[in-house]
């Protein structure tokens, strides 16, 4: 089984990206690939680009998801939606292959410092990502995170650790039944 792994931020502190790696931990009998969204740094997405053709990193970002089982992702939450970096990833790759997920099974999460966790686009994802060929199976959204979880342990609000890991647990099982 192999797991692609993200966090839609392109920040060398981003929270979504810690989020992303704690969980990976649960993940550690499988393969998993951790990407960062800089490496399919590509010019903004405008209908006139698209007419010279789609950057290489389009194809690589749909490579990278058409190479795995599954997916985990945490979005960051910039101004209510998705971040400039991870729209623009996600617009290109679109034009190519609308089905951008391929049908692959998703642990679609979010955090922020806020009390809301990120839960705006959390929100949009669940109600868009379906759309693009993406089979979400379990969300987590983890609210004010300086609060909740800190470099060395992770998650350190009980409560949000249990939702978590019952909901990694979830997810695990659900990859390795047989379709």
């Amino acid at each position: 089984m192999k797991i692609l792994a993200f966090a839609g931020s392109t920040s060398s502190t981003s929270i979504n990206r810690e989020l992303v790696k704690f969980v990976l931990k649960d993940f550690r009998d499988e393969e998993t690939d951790l990407i960062d969204l800089n490496d399919f740094a590509m010019p903004v997405f405008s209908v006139d680009l698209e007419k010279k053709g789609f950057p290489d990193e389009a194809h690589l970002f749909l490579s990278a998801i058409g190479a795995c089982d599954a997916i985990i992702c945490s979005l960051a939450e910039h101004n209510r939606s998705y971040s400039a970096a991870f729209k623009n990833i996600f617009d290109w790759a679109s034009r190519i292959n609308v089905k951008v997920f391929q049908n692959k099974p998703m642990l679609l999460m979010s955090t922020s410092p806020g009390g809301y966790g990120g839960g705006n686009v959390m929100n949009t994802a669940k109600t868009f990502f379906p759309q693009f060929g993406a089979d979400i199976r379990q969300t987590f959204s983890l609210p004010k995170f300086y609060e909740n979880f800190d470099a060395e342990n992770g998650i350190i609000n009980p409560d949000l650790l249990k939702e978590l890991k019952d909901k990694t647990e979830a997810f695990r099982k659900e990859i390795h039944q047989p379709s």
